[in-house]
């Protein structure tokens, strides 16, 4: 269930009024679901634009639609409204939109991939990168594949020994190694050429 408070339901209200459509509502979607970039859209809904499967929650006069792959992760969100001189602030929170770390006993692969998505993948997206698990040996050498930026970019090996590297093995300690399989001849717009 979703928390609108009062300030933000009236606001709606207004919003609505002024479109003066009728069955017009609010949708509520969550974007990149599970990762650090996670985010809500919130945007007017027709009633030619419902879907089968929408959650439907009553606020006011009007109702919220939420699709089935974003209501999981908003649940609990809450939804408030401020007005200020300027106009008003509008503040989506939701608790469980960017998911949570896996428990310290939940398998290596899922860890090491949460610390990927969630730490270094953020860090190397500022260059257009990106690394991707390709497997965990029986040896316990985790093996990397680079993309975008980091594909034949001239930095890409102190990248993986400073940066990757160093944090898989302070964070996980069973980790033996770190192996890129990486075809850096085959990168199209290496960052660094």
């Amino acid at each position: 269930m979703i928390s609108v408070s009062e300030n933000a339901a009236n606001h709606f209200e207004k919003l609505i009024e002024q479109q003066d459509i009728p069955g017009l509502g609010l949708r509520l979607k969550a974007l990149n679901a599970g990762l650090p970039s996670a985010d809500v859209e919130l945007t007017f809904c027709e009633p030619d634009e419902l879907e089968e499967d929408d959650h439907q929650q009553h606020c006011n006069s009007f109702l919220i639609y939420i699709d089935q792959q974003s209501y999981a992760w908003l649940e609990d969100a809450t939804i408030d409204f401020t007005a200020e001189s300027t106009g008003g602030q509008l503040s989506i929170k939701a608790p469980g939109l960017k998911g949570h770390s896996p428990a310290s006993d939940a398998p290596l692969t899922e860890r090491v991939q949460w610390l990927l998505d969630t730490e270094i993948n953020p860090q190397i997206a500022s260059h257009g990168g990106r690394v991707g698990l390709i497997e965990i040996t029986s040896d316990q050498i985790v093996v990397l594949q680079f993309g975008g930026g980091c594909q034949g970019c001239g930095q890409a090996s102190v990248t993986l020994q400073d940066g990757i590297e160093k944090n898989l093995l302070e964070k996980f300690p069973e980790i033996k190694g770190v192996k890129d399989v990486t075809d850096h001849e085959a990168g199209e717009n290496p960052y660094y050429a």
